[in-house]
This record gives structure tokens, sequence and C-alpha cells, in this order.
């Protein structure tokens, strides 16, 4: 699936966003490296039937969306430890520019895709985090605001040997967008993740931007020998969410978890996917979401289990469901098990359906009026899934906006 240029981009465009950010050599050549994959790159690949595209990225018009000379954020980033290193890209490279250099575009190709080129080659926003050995950090926090039409963010992680981070993140959109954010909106944010051995990284991701905004979300992250990766990653705003979560699991005794939570209204769209490859032995995945629709909204799933050949002793679990509040809301699941390795234990499921009708009548019966037992219910749905997220502060969150979709 292919998209026509951006006539309005051009090197000069790239050129003066690495200038003005004083970046080096190397990492303006991998932007406009990214420029050129532009002629040639595909769209995100999308599931699809005869005669329907489940989640359409050709209407976009990026044309109108994209601002690259204009992009705005508030960005606050915190760290619980003087160890660890919490800054954005233009105060890192001086003194950790070789680990940048390093690591950056190794773990997500920026020419993966269409926009991740984009992303790429016009990214003025994101966070560099750099965990040394043997170093453990809880709270580590990045709270953004969006203020423009348009906004590419770019985040590595680099967790080096038995080391341990949790970080939280956040995106929503601000109160300073002034007119130059008026109408349709884009943004998108890029994370790649660098599990050294023995090391423990838990990404939590909590998007809630307007309605008006298009969003693109692609996080990735690789194991080393006994390494962790955990996801969170909570969709409640947006009109149109594209969502990937991957892990690929390198090393012998590796493990991913992906946790997921979305909550659709109106006519939100959400297109989340949950992947993880498994490479080496004795590693183990666990991925499980949760989502509720209201009103027309329409959610995509795709989960994919990928079993290497020399992926020995695998255990691989995928469970998603979705709780419709409307006959008019639609909902599609694709879960996929892809195995070449017999010595596995795996398993797929994926479920839709409404509010039980005896559940609710129950609590009817024991005079709580319809609306406040539906909404009842609807938390009791999440909490499966919230009880997989072992950070307080961030489960917290994630139930206050499920409140206040419900109100």
């Amino acid at each position: 699936m292919s998209t026509k240029a951006i006539e309005s981009l051009s090197e000069d465009t790239v050129r003066r966003i690495a200038e003005e950010r004083d970046e080096p050599e190397w990492l303006l050549e991998t932007r406009l490296n990214a420029l050129d994959a532009l002629e040639t790159a595909e769209l995100p690949d999308v599931i699809q039937t005869p005669g329907r595209r489940w989640t359409d990225l050709e209407a976009l018009d990026f044309e109108a969306l994209v601002d690259p000379l204009n992009q705005s954020d508030t960005t606050e980033r915190t760290a619980g430890d003087d160890e660890v290193v919490v800054a954005p890209f233009t105060e890192a490279f001086e003194e950790y520019g070789d680990v940048l250099e390093e690591h950056f575009g190794t773990v997500l190709d920026p020419e993966h895709n269409y926009l991740t080129a984009l992303s790429v080659a016009l990214f003025t926003t994101g966070t560099f985090v750099y965990v040394p050995e043997g170093v453990d950090v809880e709270d580590v926090t990045v709270r953004a605001e969006m203020n423009s039409r348009s906004l590419f963010s770019q985040t590595l992680v680099v967790a080096e040997e038995s080391s341990s981070v949790t970080i939280l993140e956040s995106i929503e959109s601000g109160s300073e967008a002034g007119s130059e954010s008026e109408g349709d909106r884009y943004f998108s944010n890029l994370v790649e993740v660098v599990g050294g051995e023995n090391a423990t990284v838990q990404f939590g991701s909590l998007q809630n931007l307007d309605d008006d905004t298009y969003t693109y979300s692609l996080k990735r992250g690789v194991t080393d020998t006994y390494a962790t990766i955990d996801w969170i990653e909570s969709n409640f705003g947006s009109k149109l969410t594209r969502s990937d979560v991957e892990t690929e699991l390198n090393g012998d005794g590796s493990e991913s978890q992906i946790v997921g939570t979305f909550f659709g209204s109106e006519d939100q769209h959400f297109d989340v996917n949950a992947r993880v490859w498994h490479q080496a032995e004795h590693t183990t995945a666990d991925l499980v979401t949760r989502g509720v629709l209201d009103d027309v909204a329409r959610s995509v799933y795709e989960g994919v289990q990928d079993v290497g050949r020399d992926a020995w002793n695998t255990s691989s679990y995928q469970r998603e469901n979705t709780l419709m509040l409307s006959d008019d809301a639609e909902a599609d699941a694709s879960p996929k098990l892809i195995i070449h390795n017999h010595d596995t234990e795996a398993s797929h499921s994926a479920t839709v359906g409404q509010v039980d009708a005896e559940d609710l009548f129950y609590l009817e019966s024991r005079s709580i009026d319809s609306h406040t037992a539906r909404n009842m219910l609807v938390e009791g749905f999440f909490v499966p899934v919230l009880e997989e997220i072992a950070v307080d502060e961030f489960r917290e969150d994630v139930e206050e906006l499920v409140v206040e979709r419900l109100q």
C-alpha cells in the first residue's frame, strides 16, 4: 500500500531541522536516507478482507497534516535517580553521542515503512534514556503536550547489563495549540528499547489526544539473554489510532509482556497490534488486551506470536477481549500463531461481546439504576488487565480515564 509524496517536503527542510538542533553528521545522514526512502516506502500493512480494508491509511492527507517546520511541544522529563540519563537528544549528543550512534535505528529500521521514514526524517522531540550497568530506577516520567498541527517524536531507551528501569510516558493535546493547529492534526511516536543481558525495562504509554488528531505509534524492543521488556499501551484519545507494540526475544531465557487497553466512543477508530518474535530458547511472552467501544466507534486488533525454528521450549500466550456498549459499534480481531518449532506451548484467543444481560439485571434488581450498573460492569471488565499493570501511578491514570469516559 503506497502513498503519494509530500510536495512541501524537501532536503532543505530536513537539513534545517538538523541544523537548528545542532545534530551530528551521522544523524543528518540517517534523516536524509529516511527522506529518500519515502519515494518507494509502503504504508503499514493493514488487515483486509475481499472488498474491504479494515483501516484506511491511504485516506490520510499528509500534505495537509504535516507541517515540519512549525512543530511545538511542552515536555517534562523526570528521573528518580541521578545515575540514569533522561534527556532530549539535543542535550545528550555531547556526552552520550557514541551510545546514541551505536543504537539509534538498530531496533527499529527508519525505513521500515512510509510512516517510520517520515517520522525519522522530521522528528523534533523525543527522549534518550540511558541506564548504566547495575542501576535500578523506577520513576522515570515523560509527560508531553502537543501544541502544533503535526509533531514527530523519537525515543531511545538503552538498558545495560543487570539494570532495571520503569518509564511512564503520556501525550495529550496542549492548551497552547493556537491557530496553527486548527483542523486535523498528526502525531507520530517511535520508540526503541534495547534490553541488555539480565536487564528489565517496563515502558508504559498513555495517549489521550483530542479527537481531531491522527496518531501513529510504533514501539519495538529487543532482548539479550535473560532480559525482560514489558509494555503497557493505553489509547483513549485521537480520531484514528494506529498502534504497534513489538518485541524480539533474541536472548535465551528472555521475556516480554504486552498489556493493552483502549476505550472508544463517537466515531473513534483504533487499529491496535501486538507482536512478538521468539528467536531464542526458553523465551516467554504474554499478550493481553481489553477494549471497550461505544456509539459508532471501531476497533481492529491483530496479535502475532511468531516462534522461530531455534526457539526451543517456548511459552507464548495471547488473549484479546472487546466489550460493545452500542449495537452500532464494530470490532474485528485477528490473533495469529506462527510456529516453526514443535517444542512450544502457546495459545491465542479473541472475543467480542456485549454487557451481560443477566449481570445487568442482577445489579438493577438491587436498586442500582441501569446507567450506574452498566458503568460498574465496564469498570469490572477492565480489572483483569489493570491487575497486570504493576505501576500504581499508571494504573490509576487509566482507571481515571475509564471513569471519565463513562461519565
